[in-house]
């Protein structure tokens, strides 16, 4: 069953996140991980999320998913990402209709 990283992202040092952005695609492919949402344009319809970047990525699997956050390869990343931003991330399961 799929599993989503839901993030939301406030950008705080511009530069340093540019360089964040650049590396970090080819560590989430490497974990079979892919971009829903990347940045762009938020409509608000109802109520206030407060929201600054949302960006979604999905992986086959929870686990999947956890061993991209966890591994070597983005260790690096993420202290990038977390001294040049103030991020909000949650994992979220997939849904599988039954069968």
């Amino acid at each position: 069953m799929p599993a989503y990283f839901v993030v939301d992202i406030e950008v705080t040092d511009p530069d340093a996140f540019e360089r964040y952005r650049a590396d970090v695609p080819p560590v989430i492919a490497k974990f079979g991980g892919r971009y829903l949402v990347r940045g762009g344009e938020l409509q608000p319809l109802e109520g206030d999320f407060g929201l600054h970047r949302l960006v979604v990525l999905e992986f086959p699997s929870v686990e999947a998913a956890r061993r991209f956050y966890d591994s070597p390869e983005y260790a690096p990343l993420l202290q990038l990402r977390l001294a040049s931003t103030r991020s909000r991330v949650v994992l979220a399961d997939g849904y599988a209709p039954p069968a």
